[in-house]
Order: structure tokens, then sequence, then C-alpha cells
């Protein structure tokens, strides 16, 4: 078996990362990617030389500013000498170009940056990756070359501070409700009016990425670059904020802004996919900023569960505390797995990882907050105290659930574009395989030859096998593999049983949803795991194989449960419950009677 995995291993090798597939909505199939996984990514050596010596320079910055971090968030700003700094260092045109005056980054080492600062300081690392991971992607992915000559190099100086405006009063999640306008004129330009609000860097940015409704097929979105220094545009008082409150967050009102013709970013109509996109590219700042946090709650938790006693020992010595420190040091470990393997695809020009990056986001913000949760209650009540960093650490950690797209909006999406890649070859079956498995030899003669490759992976017959994976972990890779089957059945099932009226269903979409997070991150977790052993040998992976393994273990019975409760289920009293406190206005129960 070693060896069949191994020769399959040395042609899993040589084979080159498919562009136009993505391992996430192939799980819906029962397919996996193995090309797409293995072997793990890394930044190649070159850059990692350049990369050392930016984070030398953060680290040296950085650690001078540990007690000032606590006077910014209470100031609610941060100095505009600091932010000046922050420039001299590079850190604002780490992914420009370098024929732009920029260090020319890849995603990998930018989320490896920002994982830098943000083991210091969200807030930092917040205007940081507002200006990279939004403000001025747009402009690296959909600018002429006309518009890049014009403003990346001041961009990567520091000498324009971007910022993303797609947020309004009416439209969060929604893009598709924006109220913002942009009039073409006679002589070609724009006319651009409305408020956006809650738009990071809004005090001090001086480049607008803006989302505007242009005339035409439905009035579609289109995105523009936009000057501060335009006349029109203005800007509200700095938002008071529960976390991330030293970095700058306001409302930007444009007001019969002239938009010169030639500032049109991308086509015209064509701005939702310019949005989808920077958030897609830009996911992995927001997950090495999550993964910095964590690697700094780690940190700071181990040291205290080392020198805090109680009953005469220190509490690094009771389970409950080693729990906490492994549940931690696992969900950072699968976190900064998956941040990679997006960073990687983005990095590759790949032109589908759109679920991926949404995964990437919501496992990572969520880990991170339940990191910080576990860290500050080891502090005990140093750490619900300001003089110590956990409570700063929570409070900052929070907002990453919301911004750039809400973790349930991104679970309905993970979830309903999966149903419809899965649909679109459930139509092909039709009623000749709908029997496919009752009796898969006869109902697989029946498909084309693409749809009955896919569909074999719905039965053991079809098994798909990960053959990448160091035969160390053999027993945690079965696991995986028989969980692709099983969440490729449940959905053939749902598809067949729900069709369109999926779009309705939110609870099944939910479970369906957090089964692709864990297999995709499973599948991250393998491969970092089996990267790592062969670089380092078997006794050198000790603990990264048990990480890997409690990784997996925890996955499937998360994904037993959501499994089974896609049948079996309180949905409808759930529904029941909400609406009958909807129709009180509140919690309507007292114990006494007034």
């Amino acid at each position: 078996m070693n060896d069949t995995r191994e020769d399959a291993k040395e042609q899993k090798g040589a084979m080159e990362l498919d562009l136009e597939a993505s391992v996430a909505k192939s799980l819906f199939l029962g397919n996996i990617i193995e090309e797409n996984l293995f072997p793990f990514p890394k930044i190649e050596a070159e850059e990692t030389e350049t990369l050392k010596m930016v984070l030398d320079s953060i680290d040296k910055f950085l650690e001078d500013h540990r007690e000032d971090f606590i006077a910014f968030d209470e100031q609610g700003a941060q100095p505009e000498a600091y932010i000046e700094k922050l420039k001299e260092l590079g850190l604002f045109g780490l992914i420009v170009p370098e024929e732009f005056d920029g260090l020319g980054f890849s995603n990998k080492s930018y989320a490896r940056v920002l994982q830098q600062t943000g083991r210091y300081d969200g807030s930092t690392s917040l205007t940081i990756g507002a200006h990279s991971s939004i403000g001025m992607r747009g402009l690296l992915l959909f600018g002429n070359e006309e518009q890049k000559a014009r403003y990346l190099p001041k961009l990567a100086t520091g000498e324009l501070v971007a910022a993303f405006c797609l947020t309004e009063a009416g439209s969060g999640s929604d893009a598709g409700s924006i109220k913002t306008t942009a009039e073409r004129q006679e002589d070609g330009t724009w006319r651009l009016s409305g408020e956006k609000i809650w738009i990071t860097n809004g005090p001090f940015a001086d480049f607008f990425t803006v989302f505007a409704r242009t005339a035409g097929e439905e009035g579609k979105l289109s995105a523009f670059i936009v000057e501060r220094e335009w006349e029109g545009i203005s800007t509200g008082p700095k938002e008071d904020k529960m976390g991330i409150r030293a970095s700058g967050t306001c409302t930007v009102s444009f007001e019969n802004v002239a938009v010169p013709a030639e500032n049109l970013l991308g086509e015209e109509g064509k701005g939702f996919k310019v949005a989808m996109s920077i958030l897609n590219s830009g996911r992995s700042g927001l997950g090495g900023g999550c993964v910095g946090g964590m690697k700094e709650c780690i940190r700071l938790a181990t040291a205290q569960a080392s020198q805090r006693k109680q009953f005469g020992r220190p509490i690094s010595e009771f389970q409950l505390i080693k729990e906490k420190i492994t549940r931690m040091t696992v969900q950072c470990y699968a976190a900064e797995s998956l941040m990679l393997l997006v960073a990687h695809y983005s990095d590759s020009g790949c032109r589908d990882y759109s679920v991926e990056a949404a995964i990437s986001k919501i496992f990572g913000t969520e880990a991170l907050w339940s990191v910080a949760h576990d860290a500050l209650q080891i502090a005990g009540g140093n750490g619900f105290m300001k003089e110590y960093p956990y409570e700063r650490i929570v409070r900052d950690s929070r907002i990453n659930m919301i911004f750039e797209g809400t973790n349930e909006i991104l679970r309905l999406y993970i979830a309903l574009t999966g149903f419809k890649g899965a649909g679109e070859y459930l139509k092909e079956i039709g009623k000749s395989g709908a029997n496919i498995f009752n009796d898969p030899i006869k109902g697989f003669g029946v498909l084309s030859g693409y749809a009955s490759k896919k569909f074999t992976q719905l039965t053991s017959l079809g098994r798909d096998r990960l053959e990448g994976v160091h035969p160390l972990l053999e027993e945690d890779a079965a696991l995986v593999e028989q969980y692709v089957i099983e969440f490729s059945r449940a959905v053939e099932s749902v598809l067949r049983r729900y069709g369109k009226e999926i779009i309705g269903k939110q609870y099944i979409s939910q479970r369906i949803a957090d089964t692709t997070i864990d297999l995709f991150a499973s599948l991250a977790v393998l491969s970092r795991t089996t990267d790592l052993i062969e670089k380092k040998g078997e006794e050198g992976t000790e603990t990264e194989r048990n990480i890997a393994h409690l990784f997996i273990q925890g996955a499937k019975r998360r994904m037993n449960q959501n499994l089974r409760r896609i049948e079996i289920n309180e949905d409808t009293l759930q529904t029941s419950v909400a609406d009958a406190i909807f129709a009180h206005g509140k919690y309507p129960w007292d114990i006494i009677e007034r």
C-alpha cells in the first residue's frame, strides 16, 4: 500500500496546478482535486530573504510600541508620526510590483507580513490591510497600464493611502442594493453622488475605490478610482468603535463629484465582479492578521499558565488548561494552513477559489475569536483588566466576523455555490440516473464521460484516494476520504429533495457549509503535515502529527452532527420559537406576575 502511495505521489508531484478547478466546490461531487493540494505551497527562497528583513524591521519597530498600543486604543487614533513610520518601513508597498517602486510580494509573503503585525496590534494590521488588501487591490487586478503608472508609485510609498468604498447604510452584505450613483456626462466624465459608511482609512485616505450604480441594463454597478482632493468629497467624524479603535473609520460622502472618464476601473457595469474579486484576492491578508493574533494569544497564555500558581502548582499542570492550549494550537495550525493555500491559489492565477477564500475567512476569524476567549480565560481576572492585552485582543477580534462579508452570508455563499455546481451535473442524470446508488453499474452507463467521472465519486466504486498524503497520516486521510463520499451523497440527496427551493433552506445550507469548511480545512492540514514530515522526518514531527489527528477527529464529530441533522433536526421548532419572540418583541416570561 505504501509503495503504491509513494509511486502515486511522485506522479502527483509532476502534475501542475489545475487553474480551472476549485477544491472546495469539487467536494460537493465527491472529488478531491489533489494536484491543487500537494505539494503544500512555500514562499520562494529569493522572496524569503527580503521577507525576513521586513519581518525583522517590523519586530524592531513594533516591539518598542507595545505600551503605546494601549494609549492608541484609548485615544481612538494612531498618531500621524506612527503612520508615517509604517510608510517608511515599506508596509504600504508590500504588494505593489517592483516596477512601480513596491516590494512586489506574493500574497503568501503579504499574509506573512500581516501575521507579524497582527502579533502586536490589530489596528495596525487593519490600517495596512485596508490599504493593500482591498483599498488598491482593484487597481492591481483591473487597472489599465496608464492607471497603474499614475497611481501605484504613490500608493507604494504611502504618499497616497487607499480605502475601499462599498458599504452603505442600506447595503451591507447586499451589495446589489447600493444607492450611490454615477451618471455619465456628455463629455464622457461621470458625476458621482452618494455616501459610504464604515470606511477604514477613511479619515486620511487619498485614494478611494468607489462602487456606484450606473445607467444601463438593471442599473448595474461600476467601479471608479476617486481622489480625495476633488471637489465634493467630505468625510464624517471618526467612529467610536468597540474594537480596532486606533484604526480610522468614518463615512465618506460624494456630492456631485466630477470623475474623469479615464478613472473608470475595469468595464462599466462589471463593478460587482470587481468588488468580489477584490474581496477574494485580499482575504489572505485578513487570514494572516488572524493567525498573528492567535500566535500572540498562545504566547501570552503559555507564559501566564506557566507563571500563575494555584493550589501550590503552576496552572499549566492542570488538564483543563492543557486542553485550552491544545485547542488554541490546533485552531491556529489549521487556520495558517488554509491561509497559505488560499494565498497560493491567488498567486498562481487560479480562476475559481472564491469558496476557498470564504472558508479561510470564516475559519480564521472564528478561530481567532475562540483563541482570544481561551487566552483571556487562562489569564483569569488579569484578562479582564485593561492594563493587560487580553481584553483589547478580544475586542479587536470581534469585527473580523462581520466585515468583508459576514460569516453568515459567506456560509450561504459556500453552500449555494457548491449546490449550483453539483446541480448542473444532477440535471444530466435525469430520470435515467435516479437509481444510480441502487444500481451504480447500470446507472453510470447512461452518463456522458465527464459526468460519469464525477459521479463515480459518489459511490465507493470510485472513491477518490489521497495518494499524496504521507503514509504516517493514512488513518486520518482515510477518514477524510470517507467523509468526502458521505458529504457528496448528502448533497445529492438534498438537491433531489429540494431542487431550487434549497435557496430558502438556510438551516441546511449552514450545515452543508460547515461540513465543506471541515473537509477543506482537513485537506489543508493533511497537506501541510505531509510536507513537514517529508522535511523533518517521523521523529521530528510527533507534535504536528498529533495536531493533524486531533483536528481531523474533531472535524469528524462536527461533520457527523451536521450531516445527521440534515434529516433529523429541530428546525421547525427553532423557527416557531423565533417567530413567537418576534411577535412579542421581547422575552415575555418572568418569575413574577405583574
